[in-house]
C-alpha cells in the first residue's frame, strides 16, 4: 500500500503538469462496480464552466503490476492516464471495490488546487433473522 501510495504521488504530479497548460480547470469520473467486475463509466472536463475535451497528449506514468516491487513506465493519453490513476486510488483505498455488492462513486480533479477527491459508496447486503417456536 505505501509503494502504491508513492506511484499514485508521482503520477499525480505528471497529471497535473499535463493539465495546467490545457486550460481544464475540473475534470468528473464516475465509476461503479459489483459482482467482481467494475468500471469507470465516464471522465468529463470543464474549462471555466464550459464542457472541454481534454487534449490528445501522451503521458507517461509508473505502473505497479501484481507481484512487482519496481514501478514500471507506461504511455497513456491524457484520458487513459486519467483513468489509470483513479483505478490505482481506489486500490489504494479501498482495494476489491468491485467486489461482492462492489461500491460506487465520483472522482474530482481541481486542477487549481491541485487536488484529486474521492467520494466512494460501498454496497453492502444485509439481513435481518427472525426465529419462532410455537
Amino acid at each position: 500500500k505505501e509503494l502504491c501510495a508513492k506511484v499514485n504521488e508521482l503520477n499525480k504530479a505528471v497529471l497535473f503538469d499535463a493539465l495546467a497548460p490545457a486550460g481544464i480547470t475540473i475534470i468528473n469520473i464516475e465509476f461503479d462496480g459489483e459482482g467482481d467486475s467494475g468500471q469507470i463509466n465516464g471522465v468529463s472536463a470543464l474549462a471555466g464552466d464550459q464542457p472541454a475535451d481534454l487534449p490528445a497528449t501522451k503521458l507517461t506514468l509508473q505502473q505497479l503490476r501484481w507481484g512487482q516491487t519496481e514501478a514500471t513506465p507506461s504511455e497513456f493519453t491524457l484520458e487513459a492516464a486519467i483513468e489509470a490513476l483513479c483505478y490505482d486510488y481506489l486500490e489504494q483505498e479501498h482495494d476489491g471495490w468491485e467486489n461482492n455488492d462492489g461500491g460506487y462513486g465520483e472522482f474530482i480533479i481541481d486542477v487549481a488546487e491541485r487536488t484529486i477527491s474521492l467520494e466512494f459508496c460501498q454496497r453492502y447486503s444485509d439481513y435481518t433473522k427472525h426465529s419462532h417456536s410455537f
